[in-house]
């Protein structure tokens, strides 16, 4: 039996998953590794300050830790399982080629994602594989064809569309998300990436499945999604 179609983010207040301007995330992204080379950028430190603030739930939690390999300790409790219950549903992932030129950047040498990853692009490239089970695979022929990929790889577990804002937009109008969770940050961008700048609201239907604040002043909101 297949699994379901989901994804999972943080947004602000405000309705941003990502802060404003793109190269600045490219060089805030950059800087994880070569810190020294933007220390005098304000436009970087002001795109890690809004983004840190809008991931404040993940950064402290033990899943996180172990995931990155970042050392023992964190916090438990319930924002912890739900990144952990998250983690153990994906098969496999989808993800933008804006997001995984970030996250090439940024992520360890051992990726964080433990399964494949189908990239929608139209960059031919061959399989990037990762230590510890994350592959990259470059699909040049359109959304459903990388999730048709990613369902396969996945088996009987679920696929998350990992992001970016345009590739979970561009999923959810083509009618193909079955279920989504948002973690409500207590903070404002006024500008950045909106995540549902463009929906088309006359096709879905939303049904609320949980809603769980947490003690750090998040919110866990999910919904199921139906077709109106």
């Amino acid at each position: 039996m297949a699994g379901k179609v989901f994804f999972g983010v943080a947004m602000s207040l405000d309705g941003f998953v990502a802060p404003e301007s793109h190269a600045a995330g490219v060089r805030a992204m950059d800087s994880f590794k070569a810190p020294a080379k933007y220390t005098d950028d304000s436009e970087v430190q002001r795109w890690v300050s809004q983004w840190m603030e809008l991931q404040q739930g993940t950064f402290p939690l033990r899943f996180f830790r172990e995931n990155l390999k970042l050392g023992q300790g964190g916090e438990e409790g319930r924002d912890n399982d739900i990144a952990r219950e998250t983690f153990d549903r994906t098969g496999a992932s989808v993800m933008g080629k804006r997001m995984f030129d970030l996250g090439e950047l940024s992520w360890p040498e051992e990726a964080p994602f433990h399964t494949p990853v189908f990239v929608v692009t139209h960059t031919k490239r061959d399989p990037w594989e990762r230590p510890g089970g994350t592959t990259f695979h470059f699909v040049n022929d359109g959304l459903e064809q990388a999730l048709d990929q990613a369902r396969d790889a996945a088996g009987d577990r679920d696929v998350r569309i990992a992001g970016g804002g345009t590739t979970i937009l561009a999923y959810l109008n083509a009618g193909l998300i079955e279920e989504f969770s948002i973690t409500l940050s207590p903070v404002l961008f006024g500008a950045g990436t909106r995540l549902f700048e463009g929906v088309d609201a006359s096709r879905i239907a939303l049904e609320p499945i949980r809603s769980e604040p947490s003690p750090r002043g998040t919110t866990h909101l999910t919904y199921a999604v139906h077709p109106r």
